[in-house]
């Protein structure tokens, strides 16, 4: 097995749950995405660029986007978290993972992946 799916496996619920069908969502969105597993966490990569991670931390799941300074789709539904440039959406049960929104903010992510992680 894959250290990134035995990172997800691994997860007590409900963020085993969330972990996969972001997983499903993602790969079924992106067929070119390619999990790996980088800094620790499961992390998509493009074109051996990368992507998105999946972390889960405290009580919910952070799916984080690389290039997220250039992201303009949902702003509202992202979190910076302290953070200067990353933005994360934040999961703490499944049934808060709204698909039409995860799949148009990875869209937006797909459109800009050429571009820096710095704007």
């Amino acid at each position: 097995m894959k250290p990134s799916e035995e990172y997800i496996l691994k997860q007590c619920e409900p963020f085993r749950s969330i972990m996969l069908h972001l997983q499903s969502v993602i790969e079924h969105t992106l067929p070119g995405a390619e999990l790996k597993y980088k800094y620790r966490i499961p992390f998509y990569y493009i074109d051996g660029k990368p992507f998105c991670y999946m972390n889960q931390t405290k009580d919910y799941v952070d799916l984080g986007f690389w290039n997220s300074a250039h992201l303009t789709v949902y702003p509202e539904h992202m979190t910076t978290a302290g953070r200067k440039v990353m933005k994360t959406l934040r999961y703490h049960t499944l049934e808060a993972v709204n698909n039409e929104i995860l799949v148009a903010i990875l869209e937006d992510a797909y459109s800009v992946r050429e571009k820096g992680f710095f704007k």
